[in-house]
C-alpha cells in the first residue's frame, strides 16, 4: 500500500473561539490530539461540534486562539494549504463527473502527473472497496457507495487530518452500520488521526479513541468511550451517554460517592454521587432504560405503566412514577397499561447529580 496519512506529532487547539455577533458559539476550547487519534464532537445541535470542524478545515475563521500542528500556526492559512482531508453530511461529489475522476480531483489541483494520479486513485477506489465502479457517476451509486467515493476523495491526498461532518446521517440504519465498520478499517489501514462530529452516542462510543461532548460551545467532558459510558461527570453528559431516566429526590444519607436518595416519587434508591451534593441537599437521579427493571414487590419505586414492547429477549415497557415523571425500563414479561410494579437499578449504574435548577 503506497497510500498512508502523511505524519505530525500533535494537534493543538489552543483556547479556540467564534463569535457570530453577540453569540458566542465557541468558547476557548483546548484540545490536544495525537497522530494517529480517531475523535469525536459528541453534542446536540447547536454545541459547536460543525463549528470547530469548519474553523479546522478552514471553511470559518476563528474569532479567537490559534491551531497548531506542531510547531506551525495553521488557523490562518487558506484550507488548501492545510491539506486536510472533509468528508461531508451530503457527499459533495461531481455529479457529472465519473468515480474516479471525482476521486482523483485533489491531486489534479495538486499537479500530479496523470500516471501516478490513476495509480493513488485506483489504491484509494480498491481500500473503499468499490472496485469496478471506477467509471461510474455518482448518480448510478447508491448512498452508501457515494459515501465511500466522498472518503476515498478525502483519504487519496494523504492528509494529515480527516475530517468528517455526520457522515453517516443520511443513511439507513443497516447502511450505518456497515459504514461505521468501513470507517475504522480505513482509519487503521491509513494510520490516520480522524476527527468526527456527530450526534449519536453509539456511533462515537463505537468509533472513537476519545470522545469529546460539547455544550453550548464549552467543552463539558474529554475521555474514552468507557470512561465516559461509566462515568460523566455532568447531567448533561450522562444524558448523551445514556442515562435518560430522571428523577428528583433528597439525599438521606452518604457515605465517600454512595448514596442513599429518597424519591420523590417514592421510596429510595442507591446511587453514586457525581458533585458536591449533601445530606439534604436536592438532587437529580438518572439511570439508564437497560438498567432500570421490573424489581420484587418493596424494592425501589412504583411506576404506573403505560405500555410494553418486545425487544427480542426482553421487554421494554414505558411509564410514569407517581410525581409524573416519563421513565422506561425493561421487563422480562409483558405489562399491561394501567399496572402498578416496582423498578429498581443497581446501585453501581445509577448516578446521583446535584440539582442545579432550584
Amino acid at each position: 500500500m503506497t497510500i498512508h496519512a502523511a505524519s505530525f506529532n500533535e494537534l493543538k487547539l489552543d483556547r479556540l473561539s467564534r463569535e457570530f455577533g453577540t453569540l458566542n458559539a465557541l468558547k476557548e476550547v483546548n484540545l490536544t490530539i495525537r497522530q494517529g487519534e480517531f475523535i469525536a464532537l459528541l453534542g446536540p445541535s447547536g454545541c459547536g461540534k460543525s463549528t470547530t470542524l469548519n474553523i479546522l478545515a478552514g471553511l470559518l475563521p476563528a474569532t479567537g486562539g490559534g491551531i497548531w500542528l506542531d510547531d506551525k500556526r495553521i488557523d490562518q492559512l487558506r484550507p488548501e494549504e492545510r491539506g486536510f482531508g472533509m468528508v461531508f453530511q451530503n457527499y459533495a461529489l461531481f455529479p457529472h463527473m465519473s468515480v474516479e475522476d471525482n476521486v482523483g480531483f485533489g491531486l489534479l489541483m495538486r499537479g500530479m502527473s496523470k500516471a501516478e494520479r490513476k495509480k493513488r486513485v485506483d489504491e484509494a477506489i480498491t481500500m473503499v472497496r468499490l472496485n469496478g465502479h471506477g467509471h461510474k457517476l455518482p448518480g448510478q451509486l447508491s448512498g452508501g457507495q457515494q459515501q465511500r467515493v466522498a472518503i476515498a476523495r478525502a483519504i487519496v491526498v494523504e492528509p494529515p487530518l480527516v475530517l468528517m461532518d455526520e457522515p453517516l446521517s443520511n443513511l439507513d440504519a443497516k447502511l450505518r452500520l456497515e459504514m461505521r465498520a468501513e470507517i475504522r478499517r480505513i482509519h487503521n489501514m491509513l494510520g490516520a488521526t480522524t476527527i468526527y462530529v456527530t450526534h449519536d452516542q453509539e456511533e462515537a462510543l463505537s468509533l472513537a479513541d476519545r470522545i469529546v461532548v460539547l455544550k453550548d460551545g464549552v467543552v463539558r467532558q474529554v475521555g474514552a468511550p468507557d470512561e465516559l459510558f461509566a462515568n460523566p461527570n455532568y447531567l448533561d453528559v450522562a444524558e448523551f451517554m445514556g442515562f435518560r431516566n430522571r428523577l428528583t429526590g433528597t439525599i438521606a444519607s452518604r457515605e465517600g460517592e454512595t448514596a442513599v436518595v429518597s424519591m420523590a416519587a417514592g421510596g429510595q434508591m442507591v446511587g453514586r454521587v457525581r458533585g458536591d451534593a449533601a445530606v439534604g441537599d436536592r438532587v437529580i437521579v438518572a439511570m439508564r432504560s437497560d438498567d432500570l427493571k421490573h424489581a420484587a414487590e418493596g424494592e425501589g419505586f412504583p411506576v404506573r405503566v403505560a405500555s410494553s414492547e418486545f425487544r427480542g429477549r426482553e421487554y421494554c415497557a414505558f411509564g410514569s412514577a407517581s410525581d409524573g415523571t416519563d421513565l422506561a425500563f425493561l421487563s422480562h414479561s409483558p405489562l399491561v397499561a394501567g399496572d402498578q410494579v416496582q423498578v429498581s437499578a443497581d446501585p453501581a449504574r445509577v448516578l446521583v447529580f446535584p440539582d442545579r435548577t432550584q
